[in-house]
């Protein structure tokens, strides 16, 4: 297949992983519960694996190491700014200590998010389709447990589920968007920077957002799975980039 068709293909499979938002219709919390925080481990790993053993490799045979490293500071501060000024937050447990602003606003940022995320990943297909699908696995399994978490707020704080699954499928297709978007824009611009720029937004996503939230629960068993789930991630993507070299 051609680059643009893996970006609209990986776009579509994408918005449909808002889908898995529904999933939490047929679990009781305490359930879900237990589910998203080790999920949560496991794309923490995953993205860092992803920046650290593919992103950022790809971007040093691509560019001058002192624009790699300015591009993949840039992604970073982009993902800091988007949590500070539209107060986007990845937020898993609908409770009272774990509260989401405004719905709408919830929405607006997570739309930002997966429309960058669509600039970025589209730009590793262009650059390497085995890159590509690489990043966007490891993007998938940040995507899975915080749709899983959006879903489970918004109906928590007073959406209808059909109104909440719709929006949240919304708020995923950006990520198509932002992908056509780039490959559009790919034809008269060099955009190899996309790559250390998303090896940033996974790194601080990574680091920044998803490791808080399951670091420090008190409790031996549950910080030891969250771990071995977070090693796990790293350990994926380890392996699938020994599998490609």
């Amino acid at each position: 297949m051609t680059p643009f068709l893996w970006i609209v293909g990986s776009g579509v499979l994408m918005t449909a992983v808002a889908l898995v938002g529904s999933f939490t219709l047929l679990m009781n919390k305490a359930t879900q519960d237990r589910l998203i925080l080790p999920l949560v481990a496991f794309s923490a790993g995953s993205m860092l694996g992803g920046a650290f053993f593919h992103m950022i490799p790809a971007g040093l045979i691509a560019m001058d190491q002192t624009l790699l490293f300015a591009w993949l500071l840039g992604g970073f501060t982009v993902f800091f700014a988007l949590e500070q000024f539209l107060h986007w937050h990845h937020c898993h447990r609908a409770s009272a200590g774990c509260k989401k602003p405004l719905g709408v606003l919830v929405l607006v940022g997570d739309g930002l998010h997966n429309l960058i995320g669509g600039f970025a990943v589209a730009g590793t297909f262009l650059i390497d389709i085995r890159l590509g699908v690489t990043t966007w696995l490891a993007a998938v399994a940040h995507e899975i447990p915080q749709e899983l978490g959006d879903f489970g707020v918004l109906v928590h704080s007073g959406w209808s589920r059909g109104k909440a699954l719709l929006y949240n499928v919304l708020s995923g297709s950006t990520f198509l968007i932002g992908g056509v978007v780039a490959y559009a824009v790919s034809s008269h611009t060099d955009i190899s920077f996309l790559v250390p720029f998303a090896a940033g937004n996974f790194i601080y996503i990574g680091a920044s957002d998803l490791v808080p939230e399951v670091n420090k629960h008190g409790s031996l068993s549950v910080n030891l799975i969250h771990f071995l789930a977070f090693v796990a991630g790293i350990a994926l993507l380890f392996i699938v980039r020994i599998a490609l070299m």
